[in-house]
């Protein structure tokens, strides 16, 4: 299992908020200090569309098919995504990051994953599928420590 050294480099996220943080401890005591936080405005979905999604001709005569509406809400997550990956590589091409450490849900970890730049992706030690944008430090330090043992 990854330990967290210090210096590791900690990304807690979610589709609209992250969190950039550095371990000045150790991996049995943690100390996470926050590099950065972003955030995104990303109201739901309802808020966004205008209009009821459209049809087209299909094949036969007075045949329509029914198109599917755009979640704007989840393009702006894989936006997010994408902007994180960029943050990321940036760090990374600087020399600040040499490990790093991901945590975020199971929808984000899978869009954020092909964004990665193959220079920061092997920096990733672990991966945790979990939600921990809205806690506070410590509580990520607990949670961390959990799972890294």
């Amino acid at each position: 299992m990854a330990a967290l050294e210090t210096g590791t480099w900690v990304l807690v996220a979610d589709g609209e908020k992250a969190l950039f943080l550095r371990n000045m401890g150790d991996a049995q005591d943690p100390n996470l200090e926050v590099v950065r936080k972003t955030e995104q405005e990303d109201p739901p979905n309802r808020d966004q569309v205008t209009d009821a999604p459209g049809s087209m001709a299909d094949g036969g005569p007075m045949q329509r098919s029914s198109l599917e509406q755009t979640d704007f809400h989840q393009l702006a997550k894989e936006r997010f995504a994408e902007d994180l990956a960029d943050i990321l590589y940036r760090q990374a091409h600087r020399g600040k990051i040499e490990r790093l450490v991901i945590v975020a849900p199971p929808k984000v970890l899978g869009a954020l994953r092909p964004h990665l730049h193959k220079e920061v992706a092997a920096l990733v030690i672990a991966e945790i599928d979990k939600t921990l944008t809205n806690h506070p430090v410590i509580e990520i330090e607990g949670a961390l420590k959990a799972e890294l043992g």
